[in-house]
């Protein structure tokens, strides 16, 4: 089994197999499996993707569009995000890591309950549902912040090349309850 930097090292070489074009055409197939599963929930975290990653901009817009309640991660340290509701794309700005980030306010961490559905990037995910992220552990801090029992569904959200076999798991690291893609 790769150690978790040599198998970043592999996805990253993977990716660049791909155009953004290519990548974009990945994307929508992706967002087609999970849109009508969405469409049913009213409370949801989500991800402003990156150029790399499965592309969730249009699907930010329609959920919101129908009335959803969207959430969106912010990084406001070194060690922790908190969700902020997304508007619009025009209430995004540039935030840690060059990620569009929401200005809206912060939503209550009471409030977590209320959420249904986690959509989780990574940039691997194995067969046990475990995900390998960009090694900053902002992810598996946010997500064992939620209750316990805990009423969301964590999802992790990748292209079909991004499954691998097995990823080295640590004691803080967070299971996805299942994968999309």
């Amino acid at each position: 089994m790769l150690n978790k930097n040599a198998l970043r090292a592999l996805m990253r070489e993977r990716k660049q197999q791909f155009t953004q074009q290519q990548l974009g055409e990945l994307s929508a197939t992706v967002v087609s499996h999970m849109r009508e599963y969405l469409m049913l929930m009213d409370n949801i975290v989500a991800y402003y993707s990156l150029p790399d990653e499965v592309c969730t901009h249009q699907l930010l817009d329609e959920l919101l569009a129908a009335g959803k309640n969207v959430y969106l991660p912010k990084v406001v340290s070194d060690t922790e995000m908190v969700l902020c509701r997304y508007t619009g794309r025009d209430s995004l700005q540039k935030g840690a890591f060059g990620i569009m980030e929401p200005t809206g306010p912060v939503m209550p961490k009471e409030k977590y309950n209320d959420i249904k559905v986690v959509l989780v990037p990574g940039v691997a995910f194995d067969k046990e549902n475990r995900r390998l992220g960009r090694g900053k552990g902002y992810y598996d801090r946010f997500l064992s912040s939620f209750s316990q029992p805990r009423c969301a569904v964590f999802y992790g959200v990748c292209f079909d090349f991004q499954r691998v076999d097995a990823i080295p798991a640590d004691e803080h690291d967070v299971c996805m309850d299942g994968l999309i893609s």
